[in-house]
């Protein structure tokens, strides 16, 4: 059992200033500083002036295997991009090795990232992630719109699923993703889902990330058209945007992006009990628009914030992505979204991952960052983490101390 005292606790909206924690491989207590210290004198550690306390980050969308990417893609607009990654992609995949995996994943532990969802095309980051020391949610994509080479395509999908499957343990979570509307045929996501939800597994898709996507689907034209056309000989999208959402509807689903999604489709996402992940930076970098989060709120969506893969990010932090956010959007008023940009990484992504973390109260694992500032607290604290440059002293999973 470990007991820190601090000046403060930040979770879930809340400040508790004079507070301390009680744990072992979850929190047992969350008490007055006094009160702790009465009850167990030495046994306490006092972590002084300065001292903040908040839950470990959860990343609930990240690409690991492009982890080599720095500036051989192009940003700008979404399909320059595309192409860039189809033309770089055996490349960068084959520079990114486990070591350079590892680095990746070891960048987000020291960002303060104790739990991520990362989506895996090929199970290469498969390893890697097996020996992580953060929780991991291991999304297997399933990718393929030509319904000739359904077999072939649900085959290699099953063999990289099976393989993660025969790893699973406490803290490592094999899961499904659906790589998108325009580029997985029906045949294959049913039968996906249909497995996921025998086996409870976590799902997760892409969806409405690119207006050349909203207009492929609806009409089978714009800059979508010339693509499928030279690269997969296809005149038509292999779903509707409302196919491929009803397809999730027994199953609470993570639809990363959601820019383009029109007011049925955000009703069809609500009434499924899905959640929907904010990727600010890479929604910049690809030029796809900016996520309406009033939308979301209208209709009482959850909403989360991921950094999504150095495919489309310079960073794997999510203090820089809460960062963006609050300035990109601009019109929110600050506290209230900055706030909300806490929950987004902490309990409303534990719950949509169905993780027991994200919050510092008891029965919860013990996944806790020491922060030290330098600033007097007060009640604008949830700004002031995200916006000064932060120290992350100590970090904990499962109450043990990791760094």
């Amino acid at each position: 059992m470990q007991i820190l005292l601090s000046d403060a606790i930040f979770t879930n909206g809340t400040i508790l200033r004079d507070h301390g924690i009680v744990f072992d491989k979850t929190i047992l207590e969350v008490a007055p500083n006094d009160d702790l210290r009465s009850r167990f004198g030495t046994q306490c550690t006092e972590l002084g002036k300065g001292s903040v306390l908040v839950p470990g980050l959860i990343n609930s969308h990240v690409h690991l295997e492009f982890s080599a990417n720095r500036s051989t893609l192009t940003y700008g607009e979404f399909m320059p991009w595309l192409s860039s990654v189809i033309a770089s992609r055996d490349e960068l995949i084959n520079e990114c090795d486990d070591t350079c995996t590892t680095r990746a994943i070891e960048t987000m532990l020291s960002n303060g990232i104790t739990a991520f969802g990362a989506v895996s095309s090929y199970g290469f980051d498969l390893e890697a992630c097996r020996k992580a020391s953060q929780k991991v949610v291991y999304f297997n994509e399933l990718i393929g719109s030509d319904p000739k080479m359904a077999d072939a395509l649900y085959a290699d999908f099953q063999e990289r699923l099976f393989s993660s499957q025969e790893i699973e343990r406490e803290g490592f979570y094999p899961s499904v993703a659906i790589h998108s509307p325009y580029s997985v045929h029906r045949i294959l996501i049913k039968k996906a889902l249909k497995y996921a939800q025998e086996k409870e597994l976590r799902v997760s898709a892409h969806f409405m990330e690119s207006l050349a996507e909203r207009e492929w689907l609806d009409n089978n034209s714009g800059a979508f058209q010339p693509f499928f056309q030279n690269f997969l000989k296809q005149t038509q999208a292999a779903n509707t945007a409302e196919e491929f959402v009803s397809y999730f509807s027994e199953i609470p689903t993570l639809f990363t992006h959601a820019i383009q999604a029109n007011e049925n489709e955000l009703s069809a996402i609500k009434a499924g009990g899905h959640s929907i992940i904010h990727c600010p930076i890479s929604n910049r970098l690809l030029g796809n628009g900016t996520l309406d989060l009033q939308r979301l709120d209208v209709h009482s969506i959850p909403w989360l914030c991921g950094t999504d893969g150095l495919s489309s990010n310079y960073t794997l932090d999510l203090f820089e992505e809460m960062k963006i956010a609050l300035f990109l959007h601009a019109h929110l008023d600050l506290l209230s979204l900055a706030i909300n940009l806490w929950h987004s990484v902490t309990d409303h992504a534990a719950k949509a991952l169905r993780l027991n973390c994200g919050t510092i109260a008891p029965t919860y694992d013990a996944d806790i960052l020491v922060m030290r500032i330098d600033y007097p607290i007060n009640d604008q604290l949830p700004i002031h983490l995200i916006n000064h440059p932060h120290i992350i002293e100590s970090i904990y999973i499962q109450g043990e101390k990791i760094k």
